[in-house]
């Protein structure tokens, strides 16, 4: 059984580094073909990034929100579902932090009253999917991606008309300082969000594979057709899997704006959310929807997008081409996972 386990994880291992070679291979070849050095490029993406101090602290900030996306991703994964509302569900949760920017309250209420609006809000835009998707069988990746844009124009509305800064249209109100979290190191945008992360990680890591919720939710992504012999009522496994699902989107929405200076609210076009739930969606494949698979390959994307600005100044690399490179290595990483995912599904639906 031991040898077993490890010879899936050594696989797995080497898949992930197969797919990087590979594609930083094709995006030193893209590189090369516009006319940049990929090898100045890649040193600059990676070495100073990992070699110093202030690129490893933006890449754990960097990481911090992916990190509890992918766990969005990955937890629909393991009962079956493809759940990628993360992207809305943190719009919500980011939301319910910056309302209490028009609310006085003791200050020592702020961050533990933001954390449980926020929650409750991503786990709300969560469970409208998950009700559909159990009892009217609405697909969830159609739901969920209508509800990502519900969710968009509903927080932009607010931004605009109900809570915007009255000193800078471009955002909204701010979490109040009482409200926000300590920053790590002074000076930089590494806040407690990290510790937040990984602790959330840990807890849904115990709730998957030590509980008896979690092992619901892992046999009916095996095969819902037996686990529903087997007594397991696959709907209201569903629905666990999006509650637990839109808890770690709503935290992550929180901890953007709560733990990530200087604005500490949410931008015009939410510029400051968009992307990270779809960003945590190829984290999940990348780490085989597995938390501690998440833990690494959220690290790794944090890297290459703390050092895509390295990238761009030192190697002269446009934006659109670090971009582009960066789409490519991420695409690689993701096809083994994708290909695990598609092969699942299959044998589920025989």
């Amino acid at each position: 059984m031991a040898d077993a386990v490890l010879k899936e994880y050594a696989l797995s291992f080497l898949e992930v580094a197969v797919a990087i070679l590979v594609g930083i291979l094709v995006g030193a070849l893209v590189m090369a073909l516009g006319g940049y050095n990929p090898w100045n490029a890649y040193y600059q993406l990676f070495v100073p990034t990992l070699t110093t101090t202030y690129g490893l602290e933006m890449t754990l900030s960097f990481a911090a929100p992916i990190m509890l996306t992918a766990l969005t991703f990955a937890v629909g994964v393991r009962a079956g579902l493809f759940n990628i509302g993360a992207e809305g569900q943190m719009y919500m949760g980011a939301l319910g932090a910056v309302l209490f920017g028009v609310v006085a309250l003791p200050s020592f209420l702020y961050l533990p009253l933001e954390f449980a609006l926020g929650t409750a809000l991503g786990v709300l835009w969560g469970l409208i999917a998950g009700v559909l998707k159990a009892y009217r069988g609405v697909n969830e990746v159609v739901s969920t991606i209508m509800l990502n844009w519900i969710a968009y124009w509903v927080v932009e509305t607010m931004r605009i008309y109900v809570i915007p800064n009255p000193l800078d249209a471009s955002k909204t109100v701010s979490v109040p300082p009482a409200g926000r979290l300590p920053l790590l190191v002074s000076g930089t945008e590494l806040s407690a969000s990290i510790i937040v992360s990984v602790v959330v990680l840990l807890i849904t890591y115990l709730l998957l594979w030590r509980t008896a919720v979690g092992y619901e939710i892992r046999a009916v992504g095996y095969n819902p057709v037996a686990s529903r012999y087997g007594g397991i009522n696959v709907s209201r496994v569903s629905l666990y899997s999006f509650i637990i699902g839109g808890m770690t989107a709503g935290v992550a929405g929180v901890c953007e704006v709560s733990g990530r200076p200087p604005s500490y609210a949410i931008t015009t076009g939410l510029s400051n959310l968009m992307g990270l739930g779809f960003d945590g969606l190829a984290v999940s494949l990348i780490g085989n929807n597995h938390p501690l698979g998440i833990l690494f390959a959220s690290l790794f994307i944090g890297v290459m997008k703390a050092g895509s600005r390295n990238m761009q100044i030192w190697a002269h690399v446009p934006l659109e081409m670090v971009q582009t490179v960066q789409g490519l290595i991420i695409i690689t990483l993701s096809i083994p996972g994708l290909m695990r995912l598609i092969l699942r599904k299959a044998r589920g639906w025989k």
